[in-house]
């Protein structure tokens, strides 16, 4: 069964501790969201309530997927950018869909229902992201039509010795 989306959901406790969660799972399975396990919910709390206050900001929109079971099972985080120049283009961050709905096509079907939010947006142009190298994102996100437009080499670093380029891609709307 397909997720369903919903952009600005409206945000209650459930919906905070759901995506806590999500954020907690995706990172101890691997997922290459800001995080290296293992993390708990509480670990991720920090960084979420930075998205919240970007979303009371009006800065920040967030999508999320719901599985048949009503549980958030997939989120992005749609970012206005602030740079007077750049205002036609957005950030999607936290792109997450739990590991047990992975290999279903729900991450595709994520990033269609972004795009698609994106769409609605006054002005917006693009989508622009970036994904740890190393991990195999950047295959999916240009499976999904994004482009490589920028690498900053060795630029994450997720233990000692280990270091990951920053990828940069981008998706034209038009």
């Amino acid at each position: 069964m397909a997720l369903t989306f919903e952009l600005d959901p409206k945000f209650d406790r459930s919906v905070r501790d759901g995506i806590a969660t999500l954020w907690a799972d995706v990172s101890n399975a691997g997922g290459a969201v800001g995080f290296v396990p293992p993390v708990t919910d509480q670990d991720v709390r920090p960084e979420l309530v930075k998205h919240l206050v970007a979303m009371a900001e009006g800065r920040t929109r967030l999508l999320v997927g719901y599985d048949e079971d009503g549980t958030i099972a997939a989120t992005a985080f749609l970012a206005h950018n602030t740079h007077r120049l750049m205002s036609h283009w957005l950030w999607i961050y936290t792109v997450m869909v739990h590991p047990r709905h992975q290999g279903r096509g729900y991450g595709r079907d994520l990033m269609t229902a972004a795009a698609d939010a994106a769409r609605t947006l006054d002005g917006i142009e693009a989508i622009r992201l970036t994904c740890r190298g190393g991990t195999g994102a950047d295959r999916f996100y240009a499976a999904c039509g994004y482009k490589e437009v920028g690498r900053v080499p060795g630029a994450i670093r997720v233990a000692e010795g280990d270091d990951r380029d920053d990828i940069i891609m981008l998706l034209p709307l038009g």
